[in-house]
């Protein structure tokens, strides 16, 4: 098997293959060898598991989780890839690639056709951008995944992981909070890459939660609630939702007291228990 992690051999592939690295893709390529077992140890995969990755690249951690895993399926937009892969992944015979937009995949009937019975897991190096919508997706649809474990842009991991109700909340932290139990693994130097990005990476961890954290009747209201508060930064909440949802500022505001909250409170200040108690007094107040 060749050496992913050596860039002379990245190098060599992508002439053979007339292969050229994609900014459009975000495509940068994992190059220090720790890292791919690093994040594979952190996601607990074992012989029993099945596992989605987002962007298998040339296959460096696409290797890494096929010698522990069970199976596992690279979801690949980049039509050019899979010569290179069919080559990389040769020895292997529990990885599939699949040629599609991970945004546009039936990821539960992916689920159902290729892991019946196991447990499943995403791990992947997520292209940086669209970290955000990769990742709602994965929550949003309530698939029956234990736990995702990627690699983001440091500044992205912070707001991801960012506790709701603190200074380094965004609309994001609440979404991610909402559906699973994030953390921030470690930190990756734009050295660990070919060719190294201009920012530092992370590697975090969404354990899945079995149920929300805060019980709403109507998730599509709560999270257009959530996304108008922060819709301007540096306002109050009451600002931002009365111009996110139109609505009357004194209507906001008459609902953030009847929450029992400031009607000068930020919105990073509020924890998604008070952002589910302000749904409900809007509703009320209508």
């Amino acid at each position: 098997m060749p050496n992913l992690t050596d860039i002379s051999t990245i190098r060599d592939l992508c002439a053979r293959y007339d292969f050229a690295l994609s900014k459009g893709f975000g495509q940068n390529f994992i190059v220090n060898p720790g890292i791919c077992p690093k994040i594979v140890e952190a996601a607990g995969i074992d012989k029993s598991w099945g596992v989605i990755e987002v962007g298998p690249g040339v296959g460096v951690l696409t290797k890494e989780l096929a010698l522990r895993a069970n199976k596992v399926v690279a979801i690949e937009v980049d039509q050019r890839l899979p010569p290179l892969l069919a080559e990389t992944l040769a020895e292997f015979d529990n990885v599939e690639i699949l040629l599609q937009d991970v945004l546009k995949v039936d990821l539960a009937g992916l689920i159902r056709e290729k892991f019946a019975g196991m447990p499943v897991a995403v791990c992947a190096n997520l292209p940086y951008y669209i970290t955000s919508p990769i990742l709602m997706r994965l929550l949003e649809e309530k698939l029956p995944i234990q736990h995702i474990t990627v690699m983001v842009q440091k500044e992205a991991a912070d707001r991801i992981t960012a506790t709701p109700g603190t200074r380094q909340a965004g609309a994001i932290s609440y979404a991610v909070d909402y559906y699973a139990k994030p953390r921030l693994l470690f930190t990756v130097q734009p050295g660990s890459f070919y060719p190294p990005p201009k920012v530092t990476s992370a590697v975090i961890q969404l354990q899945v939660r079995e149920q929300p954290a805060v019980q709403v009747e109507n998730e599509e209201g709560f999270f257009r609630l959530v996304r108008a508060a922060f819709g301007q930064r540096r306002k109050t909440a009451a600002n931002s939702i009365s111009s996110g949802l139109g609505l009357p500022k004194a209507q906001v505001a008459a609902a953030l007291e009847a929450a029992g909250l400031s009607p000068t409170a930020r919105p990073e200040q509020l924890t998604l228990e008070d952002f589910c108690a302000l749904q409900k007094a809007l509703d009320a107040v209508k």
